[in-house]
């Protein structure tokens, strides 16, 4: 029989395109800077808001003795931990149903997957986390950037809110959510409770869900004047994300959850949330869920211990903040967190004539490139065209030990952080480096009480 010609190999399809998102910026500049100090160079890591303090002993015993606790479990979380989440809502005079929280691996997870069961196109707030804008696209979505008004970071203006979302539906989008920072994360400032009302109304009047990050919420400065929650003012739309990342320095243990609306667009958007969940997670770790229902309980030792973090960190970010304005560039101020965005416009000829630098990618890059200062520019909070701002946090001040993180947090007890030599030093680093910087006198070191 004659041989037969073998047949071509069928065609390989060409793959999907990819979605435009890349690494998070904040993510990429730690794992920059982490190279150069292994290679022995002097770096000054102000890039991501990671918060360097230990383990309450407390919760690292919980999480010890639940460690054969290895079922699946609930994908919404378990009702210890669901009970525990309301708890510490109803003390915030958001009081909810525990079978309306949904829990998951971090609070960045639920903010995804929230995303995903709402559908549609986000406003975002400009400036705003690195994350949102980029989550939208994972989700085949698009972001409509609103931008903020001047000293109220995380929440859009409203009256530009209503132009973006009327706009976006004229030309075929389809905007369902609003998604607010309060407090917020680039600006370090607190949204004011008019502006987050007006939001409210501004969501209720366009019908849309807003969710409110709430991360920051137990790091304002001023006790006494905490941040408003949208919650309070649309009450049947508005979801409610937390975790204990931030206010229990936990980010590694990956915990959050989720605060849905007591109507019927929030139940269904819970049954939403969960089929979602048990299709990504399945449910969350059930060992950090015994020791996350410990922590949103609120016993005494979490209690201090969040208040020591919040003097530590308030301490330590006003300390930076005089750096900045002493060379003149703008800073609001900042009210919670320890985020800093100031902003170099006053500086523009200097930073162009001496350094090449004309915008806040060229200016991050100078504090990198010429002084080992990590720091991230307001590109990567989606702000359009070139300004001369930057995002510092103060974060990884506190020690590079377990003995120096702990000491910090002793300090902020009973004394001056700033008397501690480690963190002076990053202290009079950055007002050294701003000096530079700005062609002026090098200031004074920071004087230590104790001297």
């Amino acid at each position: 029989m004659p041989e037969r010609t073998p047949s071509p190999p069928a065609p390989v399809p060409d793959p999907p395109p990819s979605v435009p998102v890349t690494l998070s910026a904040t993510l990429a500049a730690d794992e920059a800077l982490a190279r150069r100090r292994r290679a022995g160079e002097r770096v000054l890591s102000m890039a991501s808001g990671e918060i360097g303090l230990p383990v309450l002993p407390a919760l690292r015993d919980r999480l010890a003795a639940a460690a054969d606790e290895n079922a699946y479990g609930s994908v919404a979380g378990s009702t210890a931990l669901r009970t525990a989440a309301a708890g510490y809502w109803q003390r915030r005079g958001l009081g909810i149903d525990p079978g309306l929280v949904v829990a998951g691996p971090g609070s960045k997870s639920l903010l995804f997957a929230l995303l995903l069961a709402i559908g549609g196109d986000v406003v975002v707030p400009v400036p705003s986390w690195v994350s949102y804008a980029a989550q939208a696209r994972l989700a085949g979505a698009r972001a409509v950037p609103v931008p903020i008004l001047p000293g109220q970071g995380g929440v859009p203006d409203p009256d530009r809110l209503r132009e973006a979302v009327a706009d976006a539906r004229a030309a075929g989008q389809h905007p369902r959510a609003v998604v607010v920072t309060v407090p917020d994360n680039p600006t370090g400032t607190v949204a004011s409770a008019a502006t987050v009302r007006r939001l409210a109304e501004a969501a209720r009047e366009l019908d849309l869900v807003v969710v409110s990050d709430e991360i920051y919420g137990d790091l304002v400065y001023d006790t006494s004047a905490p941040a408003v929650s949208p919650a309070r003012y649309a009450p049947e739309r508005t979801v409610v994300t937390t975790g204990l990342t931030k206010n229990l320095a936990l980010g590694g243990w990956r915990t959050g959850v989720a605060r849905l609306p007591d109507s019927e667009r929030g139940r269904a958007l819970h049954t939403r949330l969960v089929a979602v969940a048990s299709q990504i997670w399945s449910s969350p770790p059930a060992p950090v869920q015994t020791a996350a229902a410990y922590a949103f309980g609120e016993p005494p030792e979490v209690v201090e211990r969040v208040a020591a973090s919040l003097r530590l960190h308030g301490t330590v970010v006003r300390a930076v903040a005089a750096r900045f304005t002493a060379v003149g560039a703008e800073l609001a101020p900042t009210a919670a967190t320890c985020y800093l965005y100031p902003d170099f416009e006053p500086l523009r000829e200097r930073l162009a004539a001496a350094h090449g630098v004309h915008d806040g990618d060229g200016l991050a890059g100078l504090f990198s490139e010429r002084y080992g200062v990590g720091v991230l520019p307001a590109s990567a909070f989606g702000e359009p065209g070139r300004p001369l701002r930057i995002r510092a946090a103060t974060s990884h001040f506190y020690g590079d030990t377990a003995e120096q993180r702990t000491a910090a947090l002793e300090a902020a007890r009973a004394a001056d952080p700033l008397a501690l030599p480690w963190i002076r030093g990053s202290v009079d680093r950055i007002g050294e480096v701003l000096a530079d910087l700005a062609g002026a006198p090098a200031p004074a070191p920071t004087p230590s009480p104790h001297a």
